[in-house]
């Protein structure tokens, strides 16, 4: 396995910014007894604590740490490759972590921004889906380039541990992460086409609905003190993203 997330692949994640950033972090970290793990909780920490500055209506710092979050979340996957220990159970508990933070986030918009529960769930399943076509794609650029096998588009059947893990671990969270997740994960595989040779198009567009971009955007219209269109967002400019890349994987 390469050691480039994407190895070779003229595909651009223009989600994965802060890459760099967490790379350098990783390294710092490579020699220390912190865990994969370890960085897992804290960004699930960080999330928690976005949610809170939100509801304390502290919008724009929340939104400062929910880009930075995002930089936590890429430090985990690259401590991993660093240490070569890519592991099942830091894919799926990074996955549970990474929607808890979520939900937690999008329920504080919406008890800032007043939005009926209808609303408030309907922008939590759009971001879910959003991100779920990101990484479809994002893990199928992975298998062709990098020959990265840890995450898969079907995680229906329970995979082996690795030597360093527990299969017990794996077979719990593997059972957490298909009565959450599978549902999503047919629905895109259904939805999704062949795509081009090498995913080019399909990655670098649907990277635009990633966690990196859309904290960015978020940021940027707290900023400007328009978050009140980031349900339009979502919906709409979001929305768009996603019927480009699932019309032009079936062409």
């Amino acid at each position: 396995m390469t050691s480039g997330k994407y190895g070779d692949s003229r595909a651009v994640d223009l989600s994965d910014w802060g890459r760099p950033i967490a790379r350098f972090f990783a390294k710092n970290l490579k020699n220390t007894s912190v865990s994969v793990l370890m960085v897992t909780h804290f960004h699930l920490l960080a999330s928690i604590f976005c949610a809170w500055l939100i509801t304390q209506e502290m919008i724009i710092e929340g939104c400062i740490v929910l880009v930075i979050k995002g930089v936590i979340d890429a430090i985990d996957g690259e401590l991993a490759r660093i240490r070569e220990r890519p592991s099942h159970v830091g894919r799926y508990w990074d996955t549970i972590a990474d929607t808890i933070g979520l939900i937690l986030v999008m329920y504080a918009f919406g008890i800032y921004l007043d939005w009926s529960h209808f609303l408030t769930g309907g922008v939590i399943m759009a971001v879910l889906f959003q991100y779920s076509l990101f990484n479809h794609f994002s893990v199928r650029a992975r298998i062709i380039g990098a020959g990265d096998t840890t995450s898969r588009v079907d995680e229906k059947i329970c995979p082996t541990a690795q030597p360093w893990e527990n299969q017990k671990h794996v077979n719990f969270l593997h059972k957490i992460y298909l009565i959450g997740f599978s549902w999503q994960d047919e629905i895109i595989n259904f939805i999704a086409g062949k795509g081009s040779e090498d995913l080019s198009f399909e990655l670098t567009m649907s990277s635009l609905l990633g966690y990196g971009v859309q904290s960015l955007l978020i940021l940027a219209l707290a900023v400007s003190t328009n978050i009140g269109l980031i349900d339009e967002l979502i919906f709409q400019i979001n929305g768009i993203i996603m019927l480009l890349v699932l019309l032009r994987s079936r062409i």
